[in-house]
């Protein structure tokens, strides 16, 4: 035994020889391992990323902005996995890492909730599609058409063609009214006449007015009926569809076009007016009329 242990050379080397060869092999094997690992595993990172945007490219009613945002999480969960890999093979315990990861993973959730709220909301709104470029909507109490929709933040131009930016957790946590989903709109005015009009020549001549607008649909049927007695003169409340593209023009062109019909017609359009009586050179006031 003892002779063995101090034999210089074993086999033709020394034993400090076969030591640092076999911690070298070690070594480059490692090495080499984690470079495959590496390179497999961006191969298939750029393979699903690739593979899950082309998927709105391929099919129209998929949304561009949403796969893009899920084929980048794909990407990234797989190159992940793969640096653990690489350092298992190291002999790193994976294990702890995870639990760092995990912990630091929650303190930045906590730090940028707000920032991940809109995420969230945004994915939402991109997936479930409620609104969409071009569509002119109301919305935490903005009003405009959308311009682009990413993932943080919804971008509009008022009517003003202001640009507007909300965070997309206020757009997906609030009532949202789009003008733009069905094709029709109704237009609704409220035309008062004097108590001595013919009730039924008023009728016609805003009949007739609205009617004659190319704008104005026959169908569904328009309402045109009395609605209210008010204390100066008598309501007429008119419904009448048209196209939601030409909704707000028409309801401001109708309201001119009608009072200057109704004039034309001799039809008298009230307004408050104050009667004073005089009694012995003194001037009271009298009912509204």
């Amino acid at each position: 035994m003892d002779e063995f242990l101090n034999q210089e050379v074993y086999n033709g080397n020394s034993l400090g020889d076969l030591l640092t060869l076999d911690f070298l092999a070690g070594i480059v094997g490692n090495v080499l391992a984690a470079i495959l690992i590496l390179l497999i595993g961006f191969f298939l990172a750029g393979w699903a990323n690739r593979r899950i945007t082309n998927l709105s490219k391929r099919h129209a009613q998929l949304d561009e902005t949403l796969f893009n945002f899920l084929g980048s999480i794909v990407k990234y969960i797989i190159i992940g996995f793969a640096c653990l890999f690489v350092l298992n093979t190291f002999g790193v315990q994976t294990t702890s890492i995870v639990a760092i990861i995990g912990a630091a993973g929650l303190a930045i959730g906590l730090a940028l909730q707000g920032t991940l709220s809109n995420i969230a909301a945004g994915v939402m709104i991109i997936f479930f599609r409620p609104i969409k470029n071009g569509d002119f909507v109301e919305v935490a109490g903005q009003m405009g058409t959308i311009k682009d929709i990413t993932l943080n933040f919804t971008e509009l131009a008022n009517m003003s063609n202001v640009q507007v930016i909300i965070p997309n957790a206020q757009v997906w946590g609030n009532t949202i009214v789009n003008y733009s989903t069905n094709k029709a709109r109704r237009a609704e005015w409220t035309f008062g006449v004097s108590y001595d009009a013919d009730l039924k020549q008023a009728e016609g001549i805003i009949r007739d007015t609205i009617m004659a607008d190319p704008r104005a649909k026959a169908d569904p049927a328009p309402f045109i009926q009395v609605n209210n007695l008010g204390d100066f003169s008598v309501d007429f409340l008119v419904r009448v569809w048209c196209d939601a593209a030409d909704f707000f023009a028409f309801q401001a062109d109708m309201k001119r076009q009608v009072k200057e019909a109704l004039d034309a017609g001799g039809v008298e359009i009230p307004f408050p007016t104050r009667r004073v009586q005089v009694a012995n050179g003194e001037i009271t006031p009298a009912s509204l009329g």
